[in-house]
């Protein structure tokens, strides 16, 4: 198990509750009351820890190595029902935006998401979870054939951002993602957003139109991340937890100011705490909202979501 720096102290608690087993375990001395107190207190240090997290600590959860990315929730929602799809037909095969066919119970969706990678490798091979246009390409064709068949479309947002290469740049990132916001707007089947880790800039938005958007509790969702926005204003990194609260960008502050439409609640200690528990909320979540919108009309449908995002945005004196 790996530990933040603020949840040491709950790291020096569980090893003192272990070596306390442990000597119950080897001799005969009874440890079971110090074992019960020790467990009270975990209790309540986790408790204190996680109800007053600050919006940097949301960012550091949001990245924790074991939290599950986007085909550990596709594969335990869909089980073997999941086929993925591949390529943009223009270019290659983006692995830093994966997509394909899945069922919920008896309805099938179309899912689609950035995938990171869990060792040096693998990071490597899914380029860090930051799409190239190909990508959002790719992804756009899948919504599309979804449309054709009316499938409703499942995004799963967890990326650092878009690639910033060169190359990137050169193959059209800004069209590719501009074009994704345009077609999803318009798009004549449901789209269910949920945001699973990071929601960073264009990256995030060039999957992230949608009838219900879901965040879950330990993520964010801005147009910059904390270091970025830290580097630019103080030129350096040191003031990110600042950048992190002046940015307002933790799941209360998005649906605070309805940029998203639902919290959905992680584990205590977040979602790689009690990953079944959390596949099962957002399997539960998706099916619910989908039931929303399934007898909506298409034009209904598109009229809706319009409304949805022209609203946002505008205050009134």
């Amino acid at each position: 198990m790996e530990y933040l720096e603020f949840e040491l102290p709950i790291k020096d608690l569980q090893e003192q509750l272990e070596k306390c087993q442990l000597i119950g375990e080897e001799s005969d001395v009874d440890v079971t009351e110090t074992c019960k107190q020790i467990e009270k207190k975990l209790a309540d240090t986790k408790k204190d820890i996680y109800k007053n997290l600050t919006a940097w600590q949301r960012v550091q959860l949001s990245r924790h190595p074991n939290r599950p990315y986007t085909l550990d929730h596709i594969n335990a929602i869909c089980g073997d029902t999941f086929l993925e799809l591949h390529g943009d037909r223009g270019v290659r095969d983006d692995k830093a935006m994966i997509g394909g066919l899945g069922k919920i119970g008896d309805q099938t969706y179309m899912f689609i998401g950035q995938q990171k990678g869990y060792n040096t490798k693998t990071r490597q091979y899914r380029n860090f979870g930051m799409a190239n246009p190909e990508g959002y390409r790719k992804a756009l064709r899948l919504m599309k054939s979804a449309e054709k068949f009316g499938i409703p479309v499942v995004t799963f947002i967890d990326t650092p951002g878009a690639y910033p290469g060169l190359e990137a740049e050169e193959r059209g990132q800004g069209e590719a993602i501009a074009r994704n916001i345009l077609e999803m707007a318009r798009l004549k089947v449901p789209i269910i957003v949920v945001i699973i880790g990071e929601g960073a800039s264009g990256g995030a938005l060039g999957i992230g139109v949608g009838d219900k958007v879901l965040m879950l509790e330990n993520t964010w969702y801005s147009v910059i991340s904390p270091e970025s926005c830290s580097s630019i204003l103080w030129r350096s990194w040191e003031y990110k937890e600042q950048a992190a609260e002046a940015l307002k960008l933790t799941a209360t502050d998005m649906k605070k100011m309805k940029l998203v439409d639902e919290i959905v609640k992680e584990p205590l200690g977040g979602a790689h705490n009690d990953k079944e528990k959390t596949f099962t909320t957002v399997r539960d979540v998706i099916a619910k909202s989908y039931e929303q919108f399934k007898n909506l009309s298409p034009k209904e449908l598109v009229k809706q979501r319009m409304e949805k995002y022209s609203e946002m945005g505008v205050f009134k004196g």
